[in-house]
């Protein structure tokens, strides 16, 4: 009696790529059963990525082979991976955003010269993927008018739409809240269950914990295991990933809060379309203590930043050590805000916390470039900057140690502790940090967390702004929640949980049955509103 086997639905055979000298995977080996969720973990630059990025195409192999349900499979390009029903939802979405949802399902899938039957044909198989999967998005909004769930939502369509039977998602909740990527998983464990294979490259335990089946850990550039996910825990996989016991959980002692560092009031920004951004904000923190901002993405935690950093101009006041600050004119930019001892984490630091292009000992100095300290007659002295530019990536293990490297090739996370040993290094008397830890892997995520609260241990003010609620939590010794550009209120963090403050995320207050789906689908109601008005 002989037993049937399913092929896998992918196998790597042997797969190498380097980049020059860096030798990003190493003859790497993976077989992924179908109908699975199989998650690949990994620090920044252990080669995920890569991997997946030569699974669809994008780059090809030194060496190695794929195999696809069980045949050897050429994939050149993305073309022959849609081909072979592969379907890839990237972390940064390739989405035209003055687009319909249906022109962009379409948009390179067309029938023929005429779209008009493209477009008929797509509407009606969108509203059966829609339905069987619980992907429900109006076919004709525009894109730049979806919240960031929905775009996610597009995407995954958009790869269903071209029969995807494996789909591979980039870390597919980076810019999700809670409520949205409960959501999220809802789809996928819908989506296995009618037999797709998924691939989710994540730096999030739990959620490796709750959603796969299967994990594979990375390790530069090469695979170190793959587990059954319910035979290992968070504490075994970090150990893999990082090659060290991981703290996953936040070290630090109770605060003792100083005086008050920070004073805001009736803080009000109108953005150029007309819209109120800030409403009438209020806030302090002390010295010595951690106050952590919660809410969802575009509810007015960015603005508060750039108003405080000195990025726009606002009305109201802000007083920093009892000193008021200048809210419009050249006394509100970031220089003057730098002289009064506050320095600024950006939320994205590519666009605003680092020049790409530019070296890592350059970006060491940006923003404090005109310090006496680092000047020789009219010049800047490059060669001490070099040499402090490298003691602060000492400092701050930054990967690799090479001062003269360019911001750009660097990965995500250690271009976010170049912009952090470049901001507390200055040793402000207030440290603004947005997204401190935004696509940073737990290795890196561990050292940041105790650079921020050895600063406030220090006695110094932070006010953290975070979309990450275990992040907040943890960090934070008092939490305020904006909601539509205002403070719903503030919670202890030791009084307080991810529900209630996901409710307070979506404006909902003393409702305590209301479900994570109502939050979400309340919230874009309102934005939808919002858009609707300023049109």
């Amino acid at each position: 009696m002989t037993t049937m086997t399913t092929a896998p639905a992918i196998q790597l055979k042997g797969i190498s790529k380097a980049f020059g000298p860096v030798q990003a995977n190493k003859d790497i080996s993976i077989s992924v059963q179908p109908g699975t969720i199989h998650g690949i973990i990994g620090e920044n630059g252990a080669g995920k990525s890569t991997l997946m990025s030569i699974l669809y195409g994008f780059y090809k192999a030194d060496k190695g082979e794929i195999w696809i349900k069980g045949q050897h499979t050429q994939i050149p390009d993305s073309q022959a991976a849609i081909a072979a029903g592969i379907g890839m939802v990237f972390q940064h979405f390739k989405l035209v955003e003055n687009f319909t949802v249906l022109e962009n399902i379409i948009l390179g899938a067309e029938d023929g010269a005429l779209l008009r039957p493209s477009i008929a044909k797509a509407r009606k198989e969108l509203q059966h993927l829609a339905e069987e999967y619980g992907l429900n998005v109006d076919p004709d909004t525009l894109i730049e008018n979806l919240s960031v769930g929905h775009q996610q939502r597009v995407e995954i369509l958009k790869a269903l739409y071209r029969q995807a039977d494996i789909l591979i998602l980039d870390e597919p909740t980076g810019v999700l809240t809670p409520a949205e990527a409960d959501q999220l998983f809802r789809i996928l464990a819908r989506l296995k269950e009618e037999g797709k294979t998924i691939i989710l490259i994540t730096h999030k335990l739990r959620e490796i914990m709750d959603i796969t089946d299967t994990v594979s850990v990375m390790r530069r550039g090469e695979m170190t295991a793959t587990v059954k996910t319910s035979q290992t825990s968070p504490e075994e996989l970090a150990e893999l990933m990082v090659g060290r016991k991981v703290l996953l959980r936040v070290d630090k002692k109770p605060a003792t809060p100083g005086d008050v560092v920070l004073e805001v009031e009736n803080l009000q920004v109108i953005d150029e379309k007309g819209v109120e951004r800030l409403k009438g904000i209020g806030l302090s923190v002390r010295a010595g203590e951690i106050l952590g901002i919660a809410g969802v993405a575009g509810n007015g935690q960015s603005e508060l930043l750039e108003v405080l950093g000195g990025i726009c101009d606002a009305t109201g006041t802000i007083r920093m050590n009892g000193t008021e600050l200048p809210l419009t004119g050249k006394g509100a930019h970031g220089q003057s805000r730098r002289a009064a001892g506050i320095a600024h984490v950006p939320e994205d630091r590519q666009r605003e916390g680092l020049i790409m292009d530019y070296s890592a000992w350059e970006n060491t100095v940006f923003g404090y470039h005109r310090d006496p300290a680092i000047q020789k007659g009219f010049l800047m002295d490059n060669a001490a900057i070099q040499e402090e530019a490298q003691a602060k990536m000492d400092r701050f293990d930054v990967r690799p140690p090479h001062p003269k490297l360019a911001a750009k090739n660097f990965s995500g996370g250690n271009q976010q502790k170049i912009v952090l040993a470049r901001e507390i290094e200055r040793n402000p008397d207030l440290l603004l940090i947005g997204q401190p830890t935004r696509g940073v892997d737990i290795g890196a995520i561990e050292f940041i967390h105790q650079q921020i609260v050895n600063l406030r241990d220090q006695g110094k003010a932070i006010l953290l702004v975070s979309v990450e609620l275990d992040e907040i939590l943890s960090l934070s010794d008092r939490i305020a929640v904006m909601f539509d550009g205002q403070i719903m209120g503030e919670r202890m963090p030791d009084q307080t949980d991810e529900k209630e403050l996901g409710l307070l995320m979506a404006g909902v207050v003393q409702t305590p049955d209301a479900s994570l789906e109502k939050v979400v689908d309340q919230q874009f109601a309102l934005q939808e509103e919002e858009r609707e008005g300023t049109r």
